[in-house]
């Protein structure tokens, strides 16, 4: 009985210990476990942060570049500078930029095309004006080589009758080819016509035709 009762007291220790080892393993963390699971946890934090930052930079990127195109179009349109009244000193919407900017470059095509006009007019003056200088360089040097013709006067009748043929003969080219619509169309119309009926050679041609006519009157 001594025996059997020392060892129940033995057994009865050693279930108390793997009791309470039992128990204080299980109360243990596992740290390795725990450890992986936090850092992956920590780590999709982390990438998530990453790409909501990045599309936040990149949002913040594409709102400066358009506020940036806004203030450029502002203080490159000068209507824009120009607050109406109606809005005071309140700062102008996009909406009434882009109108203005629209509205600015219509006026520039306008203005363009206008110069281009202008120019083209211009160019014709200065064809015009080459003719007139062929045209006395011509008178001059036929002059020169002449130089006692003009000894013989004769009447201011005739010489009237000569300026008259020659006046005749341009007014009806004149008249059949230059329109008095407008002012514009005519200047256009009077240069044209310049260019094609006061060439050196049709003038020549004109001339000639006339002095015949007036010399087989005389004679």
């Amino acid at each position: 009985p001594a025996l059997f009762m020392e060892n129940a007291r033995k057994g009865s220790i050693v279930s108390r210990a793997n009791s309470i080892g039992s128990t204080s393993a299980s109360s243990v963390p596992n740290t390795d476990d725990e450890d992986s699971d936090y850092h992956q946890e920590s780590y999709k934090e982390s990438y998530k942060d990453q790409r909501r930052r990045a599309h936040t930079q990149a949002e913040q990127k594409r709102r400066d570049a358009i506020k940036k195109g806004y203030n450029d179009l502002q203080a490159i349109v000068p209507t824009c500078e120009q607050q109406d009244f109606s809005i005071g000193s309140q700062k102008l919407s996009k909406a009434i930029v882009l109108q203005k900017t629209i509205d600015y470059i219509q006026f520039l095509h306008k203005e363009k095309k206008k110069q281009e006009e202008e120019v083209s007019t211009l160019r014709k003056d200065v064809m015009a004006l080459k003719i007139m200088k062929v045209n006395y360089e011509q008178i001059v040097k036929a002059h020169q080589d002449n130089p006692n013709e003009g000894k013989n006067q004769v009447s201011d009748e005739v010489k009237f009758n000569v300026f008259q043929g020659i006046m005749d003969s341009l007014f009806q080219s004149f008249n059949a080819s230059v329109s008095v619509t407008s002012f514009q169309e005519l200047s256009a119309c009077v240069f044209s016509w310049i260019e094609e009926q006061c060439k050196p050679q049709t003038l020549r041609d004109v001339v000639i035709r006339v002095l015949h006519k007036v010399k087989s009157q005389l004679y």
